[in-house]
């Protein structure tokens, strides 16, 4: 089979600009390595181009969306007491967000909801405040536990329940943070819950 070759920069400019994708540039030809156009669109040519929900032409040339790029990191800047935590799921909030790339971490529910398919990395640090007792911190993913995180010492004034994890996570997934044990009487200042796309799937 001979190998598809990759058009011409003129070529790839007026699909660039039929796709919407804005300004285009080629940077050379390439039988064995993909070539990647950047504008508001990536432009892939590659001889063996694979399906993985691109949109790809019979001439070997990929087109993806340039907005594939999501990560988000919240913290806890203030204490506050538990009554002003007084909801039945026991979320746990945050009050900055430091880093939200593609706009998908919601701050007033302090939940993250994917915007595609893909292997994601989360981690959090729930520091509980001069507190005497076990908390247990869970993340959840659409209301299911998937791992937890303890922090129980009796003698510290701050102590963190600390955990990450790589997820597969469906497109509309939401995760987020519960508090399924013990209290946060005092307030969980400098608590932190990040994730970002690994891949896409």
């Amino acid at each position: 089979m001979v190998p598809a070759r990759c058009p011409g920069p003129y070529a790839i400019l007026a699909l660039a600009l039929l796709l919407g994708c804005g300004l285009v540039l080629c940077l050379g030809q390439n039988e064995t390595e993909p070539i990647v156009l950047e504008g508001k669109c990536l432009v892939v040519c590659d001889s063996n181009p694979s399906s993985d929900g691109a949109v790809t032409s019979s001439l070997g040339i990929s087109v993806r969306s340039a907005g594939a790029k999501v990560a988000f990191s919240a913290v806890r800047g203030t204490n506050h007491e538990p009554s002003e935590m007084s909801n039945t799921s026991m979320t746990i909030y945050f009050d900055q967000v430091l880093v939200n790339i593609g706009n998908h971490f919601d701050l007033k529910a302090s939940v993250f909801q994917a915007p595609r398919r893909g292997i994601y990395s989360f981690s959090f640090h729930v520091v509980k405040v001069y507190n005497r007792q076990t908390i247990q911190v869970n993340l959840m993913q659409n209301d299911f536990p998937v791992i937890s995180a303890f922090a129980g010492d009796q003698d510290v004034t701050r102590e963190a329940a600390s955990n990450g994890v790589l997820l597969m996570v469906e497109r509309d997934d939401r995760v987020y943070l519960k508090l399924e044990r013990g209290t946060l009487m005092g307030g969980w200042k400098y608590s932190t819950f990040s994730g970002f796309l690994v891949f896409p799937l």
